[in-house]
């Protein structure tokens, strides 16, 4: 077992997934993933596919279209937190993972929840400390059209945005 420490937390390791791996923070239980090895803004990460398609959606899924959910196959990707300031976007149309921002060993892989989410089901305070931080997360359908305009979004959200400008 191994474990990072330092005084905001001690990480465990859960999982190496070559590209990536899964930590434990021990304090809150809270898993994220990081990277084994450095991106650049634009490299593909890796592929993925539905696990699951779903009409329902979860606190696991990603929103494709209005009824359409799928879980993330490889299944460690769900372990990629939110964050304002996001390194990673998922491509749903290609199903791609596509590195945003320069990434270096150890960092941990944050994308942005309004890009794939239109309604969240489960929206929460986000803590993300980046300079943007949008502090409420809830979807993209509360979020202006001028702030997500800063940010890489799927094509159903494209989509949805467009629709919701027409009225």
């Amino acid at each position: 077992m191994t474990t990072k420490s330092s005084p905001a937390q001690a990480l465990r390791l859960v999982s190496n997934n070559g590209f990536a791996e899964v930590w434990k923070n021990e304090i809150n239980g809270q898993q994220s993933l990081h990277a084994t090895r450095s991106f650049l803004p634009g490299d593909v990460i890796c592929s993925f596919h539905a696990g699951t398609i779903s009409s329902v959606v979860t606190y696991l899924t990603v929103q494709v279209d209005d009824e359409k959910h799928i879980t993330l196959q490889p299944e460690f990707l769900q372990y990629i937190n939110h964050s304002c300031s996001p390194s990673v976007f998922f491509d749903t149309s290609l199903m791609q993972l596509v590195c945003l921002s320069e990434i270096q060993p150890g960092d941990e892989f944050t994308f942005f929840y309004p890009s794939t989410e239109w309604e969240m089901v489960q929206p929460f305070t986000c803590y993300c400390g980046s300079a943007n931080c949008l502090t409420t997360i809830k979807g993209a359908s509360h979020i202006s059209d001028e702030v997500l305009s800063e940010y890489r979004l799927t094509d159903f959200i494209k989509r949805k945005l467009s629709h919701r400008r027409q009225y």
